[in-house]
């Protein structure tokens, strides 16, 4: 674990040789789990005995039902596509979004985030390459408890924000336990954690200016609408942030 109080320092370590190919994910809170929301439901309301036909139960529901609403059909056996298409929709699946840039993952950490964020990095070359090979993994037939990699056909949401997966053979067990139990090299999986009142305001002032918002990670209407939350931090006229109030009371005071 690493810590940083200030944006500048954490883009530093960010943008530096150490990271260079990794993938990350941003958390607004820094004590939530790497786990998938597939796992964070079957937890609170399903017998365990149940998970893995439950899973396949919804699997199957929405290959038969969605052509109702899409343009393009996923081939029946391409599970990849089908579920980064769940994911994309809103449903539980065992996939956790990651993205290769770092960047991408501080918007998502700090964009909302009102308590200590994080930045979790993880080091792909110790991970299974699951690209088009998901059942594979999940089979048992690719050795290794962590798989990492795209469908082979992206949507654009995952275009835009320089997407990928982190997927788990096991249900129920989040990923940091994972590297744990199994003994990981050290360089497996990193997390920074992040003093957001004193990060935030440059820091999202810098991601915007690189064009990383709502608008432009999610191309669509929904997107557009997200990105408003972030607008209403500035006025021509004034500065509405209470962030930026208090820190000016805090020099008033020290002068």
């Amino acid at each position: 674990m690493e810590q940083f109080s200030s944006w500048d320092a954490l883009a530093e370590r960010l943008a530096g040789p150490k990271y260079v190919g990794w993938a990350f994910r941003g958390h607004a809170d820094a004590r939530w789990l790497l786990t998938s929301t597939l796992n964070r439901y079957l937890d609170a309301y399903i017998e365990k005995r149940y998970w893995v036909a439950q899973e396949e139960r919804i699997k199957r529901i929405f290959r038969r039902k969605a052509h109702l609403f899409l343009s393009h059909i996923p081939e029946p056996r391409d599970t990849f596509q089908w579920l980064a298409l769940m994911q994309h929709h809103g449903a539980p699946t065992r996939l956790l979004d990651f993205t290769w840039s770092p960047y991408v993952a501080a918007f998502f950490a700090l964009e909302r985030s009102t308590t200590e964020a994080a930045i979790w990095a993880i080091n792909p070359k110790r991970l299974v390459n699951i690209t088009e090979r998901l059942d594979e993994f999940i089979e048992g037939r690719r050795k290794g408890p962590i798989g990492l990699g795209e469908p082979f056909v992206m949507n654009g949401r995952l275009i835009a924000q320089s997407g990928t997966f982190i997927v788990m053979r096991e249900l129920g067990i989040p990923i940091e336990e994972v590297v744990r139990r199994s003994n990981a090299p050290a360089d497996t999986l990193v997390q920074f954690r992040l003093a957001t009142p004193s990060i935030r305001p440059a820091g999202m002032r810098a991601l915007f200016s690189m064009n990383i918002t709502n608008a432009t990670l999610f191309p669509d209407l929904d997107g557009l609408a997200r990105s408003l939350a972030y607008e209403l931090e500035f006025h021509w006229a004034h500065d509405p942030r209470k962030v930026a109030r208090r820190a000016e009371r805090r020099v008033t005071n020290l002068t």
